[in-house]
């Protein structure tokens, strides 16, 4: 398989990155996107990782899609393109650990669909964000309208749609689209120290978490909960349980080494 060309993993003390580089914006185009889910599927399955940065560089995290590409298609040809880039974002949220978003300058359009696969967003102050596919005579295709809704309401998902806005990182913060407000030099360091954090917890655990909240908003709150009840018990059969427990009981909480077995 050939080297990754625009985006790879770099994996330092838990955390992996997943750095998009593709020259000017990070536009997502066909290559960019497949990369992106490799790179996802790695962070995924490798022990060493045990928290995820999705990071685009100082200047941007990702523009959006690559429209020169996109404007040369037709409605059949883009069923197939659609449909591999969403396969390739669903593969970043079933990332089975904490998965944080340092988003920089721009994330726009196929960019902030990108950032909604993760678990939580860190904005640069004078970064951007939003779904301007509309201002093109389309609709977001990758999440937009589904991932958006859910994260904030679909009143906040119809006024950010319908518009197409550009919306800066004090309303972000404000309406729910990022979890946090940084400097703007500061934002992959912060989102870093976010992962950290979660990289001391117990692998099994926050995967069973991740995906029982993921999965319990999918249907009915009963089919929820009977997936809570099963991954909950599941987790007995851990050493990390066994771990964390005798730990709460000799030394208190918050004090457990957990091997992610």
């Amino acid at each position: 398989m050939a080297e990754p060309e625009f985006v790879t993993l770099q994996v330092e003390d838990g955390v992996g990155t997943i750095r998009l580089d593709r020259p000017k914006m990070n536009a997502i185009d066909e290559q960019l996107h497949w990369e992106v889910r490799t790179a996802a599927q790695e962070a995924g399955s490798r022990a060493d990782v045990r928290a995820v940065v999705i990071y685009g560089g100082e200047r941007v995290f990702a523009a959006g899609a690559d429209i020169k590409a996109m404007s040369q298609l037709t409605g059949s040809s883009m069923v197939a393109w659609g449909r591999e880039l969403t396969s390739s974002f669903r593969e970043v949220a079933r990332v089975p650990k904490p998965v944080i978003a340092a988003i920089t300058g721009y994330a726009l359009g196929g960019g902030y669909e990108l950032a909604l696969c993760a678990d939580f967003r860190v904005m640069g102050e004078s970064a951007k964000v939003g779904q301007p596919e509309i201002l093109l005579g389309v609709i977001p295709g990758a999440g937009g309208t589904q991932r958006l809704a859910r994260l904030v309401g679909p009143a906040k998902a119809k006024d950010l749609v319908f518009t197409g806005r550009h919306v800066g990182a004090e309303e972000a913060l404000e309406l729910g689209l990022v979890d946090a407000v940084v400097p703007d030099d500061q934002v992959y360091a912060a989102s870093v120290a976010m992962a950290r954090k979660f990289a001391a917890g117990p692998p099994l655990a926050l995967a069973a978490a991740k995906r029982a909240i993921d999965e319990g908003l999918d249907g009915a709150i009963d089919h929820g909960l009977a997936l809570e009840s099963e991954l909950f018990a599941g987790l007995f059969d851990t050493e990390d349980q066994k771990t964390g427990m005798a730990s709460f009981l000799s030394e208190g909480p918050g004090k457990a080494t957990f091997s992610g077995r």
